[in-house]
């Protein structure tokens, strides 16, 4: 039996098993597709107090090996529920692991559109992060659908050095700062298109565009792209964990300023109810959960 499970590989479990290592706690990390979490596809990271830059991969790594010399466990496979009693079991689909105390640091995945076609283009013509992917769109037609702060900062930098940038915005404004909208609105290679969805991706084989549809007549019509980036909000990961978590109304979980849930349950990270999600505040999540889970432990 373990003292401390923690679900989720990311900045805020990694940070999280450092912690509760350094305190003496023996602790397994379940991660069902890449320690180190959403961070790793991100080529260049600036934000990260102490390294003026360096990339998403470079930085997990330094967190996967920290809590490696700890003697964190860690496991590969994917949670499908937690049982919840004096003791706790972590059900994966490898196996069964039993602790005294669990943090869920599940994270959040980028919102899809859901049309047919997009798990497809995925990788391969729809992206999410310009900083990643931007480069292999230089001189080309692309489009960010979105209007938020999160599409307005991807949509700047991407004008920078695409041919014909659109955004698709589904609401007849944008709702993002109005800085970024002035940025904007003031590259001649943009073209903002209010009140419209996508409702369909062009291409067979490869990515081709999209068909929009207007909100207000319900016209559509194709847009020919060398790629996509969607923006358009993000998911949190604790659907296995409905029926343990008390969730807000878009699925984060409602925990107090600790991280505590209750009865040796912890949320850490950008799966919890909170106004900034950063690496930085994953990380102090992360930090402030494992302190509570062994002070629960302590007690207990």
């Amino acid at each position: 039996m373990y003292d401390i499970i923690i679900v989720g590989g990311g900045p805020a479990g990694l940070t999280a098993a450092i912690y509760a290592k350094r305190a003496g706690k023996s602790v397994l990390v379940i991660e069902k597709s890449v320690f180190g979490g959403q961070i790793t596809f991100s080529p260049k990271v600036e934000n990260i107090p102490g390294f003026t830059a360096l990339s998403g991969n470079e930085f997990a790594e330094k967190m996967v090996d920290q809590a490696l010399g700890l003697e964190a466990d860690f496991e590969m496979s994917e949670v499908t529920q937690i049982k919840n009693g004096d003791t706790k079991t972590v059900v994966t689909t490898d196996g069964e692991f039993e602790g005294k105390a669990v943090i869920i640091a599940t994270g959040a995945k980028h919102r899809l559109l859901g049309l047919e076609k997009e798990e497809k283009f995925v990788g391969d013509g729809i992206s999410f992060c310009a900083v990643c992917d931007g480069a292999f769109y230089k001189d080309k037609t692309v489009a960010v659908v979105g209007g938020g702060n999160s599409a307005l900062q991807e949509a700047v930098l991407l004008s920078d050095t695409v041919k014909k940038l659109y955004v698709i915005q589904n609401l007849d404004f944008l709702t993002g700062e109005q800085k970024l909208q002035d940025i904007l609105l003031a590259k001649p290679n943009v073209e903002v298109i209010l009140g419209t969805t996508v409702a369909a991706y062009l291409g067979e084989d490869e990515f081709a565009g999209v068909t929009v549809k207007t909100e207000r007549d319900g016209a559509t019509y194709d847009i020919a792209l060398d790629g996509l980036f969607l923006a358009v909000g993000l998911v949190p990961q604790n659907e296995p964990f409905a029926s343990l978590l008390p969730l807000d109304e878009r699925g984060y979980a409602k925990s107090d300023e600790n991280c505590v849930i209750g009865n040796g349950i912890f949320v850490a990270g950008d799966c919890r109810v909170k106004k900034i999600r950063q690496v930085t505040t994953a990380a102090a999540d992360g930090a402030i959960a494992a302190l509570a889970a062994c002070d629960y432990i302590d007690k207990k």
